[in-house]
């Protein structure tokens, strides 16, 4: 049997099942067990509570006492800085990291008029989305996928962005009025990508994982979290980054973009280098990026 922990929320237990779905369809037994994080029960602004780890901290102390064997990150959420006797035993495929728009009206973010009203509890969105110099007026938001639609169907808020990965998870993509273009606005590293958590000696989880593993996802985001990391910025910060494997002249090639707001603007740069070392590409995009502060 093996003990997969997971958040509460409709979104966290859906991720959660995928996983599970995979493993009992490989042969495994697998029983899910809620656990309540952080972020869950806490709903000021991530950067009063945390930032980074708000909502795997209690998941990973469960995983260290030995009362779970596995844990579904949403990794946009995990921390870059790995914890002892803990690793991602698999990153399954990704789904589409792009963020959308859930509007009033079937509303694009480009039909919306100046002053309306747009909720996100990202920082990196409000830089994004700012430095498209459309006139809206951003607000912070927190709750769940629910919570923040209904802002916008109780007419509070003229609009919201979520991840589409997550809305896709749902069954809920008839609502999305918008997917926006990456070129405009990029994806938070690691967005749309889940990471399987376990115990760094349980041989017997890790082989049981192993065929859940999507390379070419591990590569992007690895390359991804590594710009964020070199950046020395959380999950909080105005940081996008989007990774991707292509067919290069002389085989598959990964190319980075990242960007990182700032007072006067939002810095955009991409680079590309071999798909077999992604933490190189990550440290120089990141060295890039700060060079043009």
């Amino acid at each position: 049997m093996i003990r997969l922990g997971t958040r509460r929320s409709a979104l966290a237990t859906a991720q959660a099942n995928l996983v599970a779905d995979q493993l009992r369809a490989l042969g495994h037994e697998v029983e899910l067990v809620p656990i309540v994080t952080t972020g869950d029960v806490n709903l000021a602004p991530m950067q009063q509570i945390g930032g980074t780890g708000v909502f795997v901290s209690a998941l990973r102390d469960a995983l260290m006492a030995r009362e779970i064997d596995i844990a579904v990150h949403s990794l946009k959420d995990l921390p870059t800085i790995p914890v002892e006797g803990l690793t991602v035993g698999a990153i399954p495929l990704r789904e589409d990291p792009r963020d959308v728009l859930v509007a009033r009206d079937g509303l694009t973010l480009g039909e919306l008029q100046q002053g309306a009203l747009v909720g996100t509890g990202s920082a990196r969105r409000v830089a994004m989305i700012e430095g498209l110099g459309l006139g809206l007026e951003l607000t912070g938001i927190r709750g769940n996928v629910d919570t923040r639609i209904k802002l916008v169907t109780d007419g509070k808020l003229d609009a919201v962005v979520l991840a589409r990965a997550g809305l896709s998870r749902l069954g809920r993509l008839a609502e999305v009025t918008e997917t926006l273009d990456p070129i405009q606005v990029l994806p938070a590293p690691g967005q749309g990508a889940l990471g399987i958590e376990c115990r760094a000696d349980d041989t017997e989880v890790l082989a049981a994982l192993a065929p859940l593993e999507d390379p070419a996802t591990r590569a992007a985001v690895t390359a991804e979290r590594q710009m964020m990391a070199t950046l020395e910025a959380g999950c909080s910060a105005p940081v996008g980054a989007l990774a991707e494997v292509v067919e290069g002249e002389d085989g598959p090639e990964l190319w980075l973009r990242g960007a990182l707001g700032q007072d006067d603007g939002v810095r955009r740069l991409s680079a590309n280098g071999p798909v077999d070392d992604p933490v190189s590409l990550g440290i120089a995009l990141a060295n890039e990026l700060l060079e043009r502060l």
